[in-house]
């Protein structure tokens, strides 16, 4: 009995050995093997959409998994993969690369400025341009020049933008500082111009199209049987906005009535909010808090995320990338509730600020025919809309495409 013992365990041991040996050997394989890894690039921009083999001219083998390399952030980044030689031996190996910014910021490039004279400071001035960064949510933004916002004249000056890795962008344009005008003139009132729903209906109106109409408070009360018996067939109402940067939320005063109106007569509709966010947390609240004042009603289309904040841009100390995100988890918060999300913003801002998104995009864009080569799913074409059954006001005119 004790012999087969002995022997079990010489067994094991033998074999334990020979285990310990090829595991040795692949190591020294390893080891030893030869790598041949030239890089095609050592450096990439932030945000560009790039993978593993994309980074790589030559290999000596074939490599395991092609992952997308992670460039939110500037700075060296190390970047671990694996590979098959072409011995058939697999390895582990290490590149470094560089993620670099080099796009400046986008300013406000006006022709000309004038302010009245004694009436605002530099600081406010400089904060009152457009300027933004792709990367940095606080890129320098500053008003160079010899000027005086207390004497009358026209200076030559220059708005400048600059990002933490130094890019710049500036724009040299005429200060006109003015006096106070004294004189209060008669004024005319210009009636404004207006777009005949039922035009809309018959140039866009197809089997792909369906055309619709956007409402707040502004349009007043609303005969929701005569708008829908003037060929509207769907509506965007405003759920209500943010009350400023970091403060609550504010109900639209007509929302209530309009998601009962609307939902009385069968009008499809979607909500939308006015959001005054400044981090993706913020963009989240605002989300559910939508969620919470739709629920007893039937909300068919998509719930909006409306940023437009542009004139105050620099008070929101936040990147393009970061409203972007800010979006998009807007958006994933309400479709994880069952409904489907939105942004809203015009051709100028989808083209040059925010970056690609994944979810539906509700263009503004007021023209007759738009240029606009994204993808969206409404067209917002006007904002003087003449609807019956909306006397108030006018209103937003939209397409939507199926």
């Amino acid at each position: 009995m004790n012999k087969k013992i002995i022997i079990t365990f010489s067994s094991i041991l033998v074999l334990l050995m020979a285990l310990g040996v090829i595991h040795c050997y692949k190591e020294y394989r390893v080891e030893h093997a030869e790598k041949i890894v030239k890089l095609r690039t050592d450096e990439v921009e932030v945000f560009e959409q790039v993978k593993l083999k994309d980074l790589i001219q030559n290999i000596n083998g074939k490599i395991l998994k092609n992952k997308k390399i992670d460039t939110t952030k500037i700075g060296i980044q190390e970047i671990t993969f694996e590979y098959i030689t072409d011995k058939k031996i697999r390895v582990p190996y290490t590149i470094h690369i560089k993620v670099v910014d080099k796009i400046p910021p986008i300013i406000y490039q006006p022709s000309a400025y004038s302010v009245t004279v004694n009436t605002v400071e530099k600081e406010d001035l400089e904060k009152s341009f457009f300027c933004g960064d792709n990367y940095d949510d606080n890129p320098k933004c500053t008003l160079e020049g010899d000027f005086n916002l207390q004497e009358i004249g026209t200076y030559e000056v220059t708005f400048q933008g600059e990002d933490s890795s130094g890019n710049i962008s500036k724009y040299t344009f005429p200060l006109r500082v003015k006096e106070k005008s004294s004189s209060k003139g008669n004024s005319t009132e210009e009636i404004p111009s207006t777009t005949d729903f039922k035009e809309i209906i018959k140039e866009y109106k197809n089997d792909n199209t369906k055309i619709g109409i956007d409402v707040s408070h502004w349009q007043g009360d609303i005969d929701f049987k005569k708008v829908k018996e003037s060929g509207v067939e769907f509506a965007y109402i405003r759920v209500g906005r943010g009350d400023g940067i970091g403060k609550g939320y504010v109900e639209d005063k007509k929302f209530i009535q309009n998601i009962k109106g609307f939902n009385k007569v069968n009008i499809p509709v979607g909500v939308y909010f006015y959001s005054y966010a400044n981090s993706i947390e913020d963009a989240k609240k605002e989300a559910k808090w939508i969620l919470s004042k739709i629920k007893k009603y039937k909300v068919d289309l998509e719930i909006v995320f409306d940023w437009e904040n542009w004139s105050h841009f620099q008070e929101y100390d936040v990147s393009f990338y970061k409203l972007t995100e800010m979006a998009q988890s807007f958006n994933k918060i309400v479709e994880e509730k069952g409904y489907k999300g939105m942004t809203y913003s015009s051709k100028h801002y989808l083209e040059n600020i925010w970056f690609p998104m994944d979810n539906n995009i509700w263009l503004a864009h007021y023209t007759k025919q738009t240029n606009y080569e994204g993808k969206y799913k409404v067209w917002q074409i006007c904002d003087d809309g003449k609807v019956e059954g909306i006397e108030d006001n006018l209103v937003d005119i939209d397409i939507m495409y199926s």
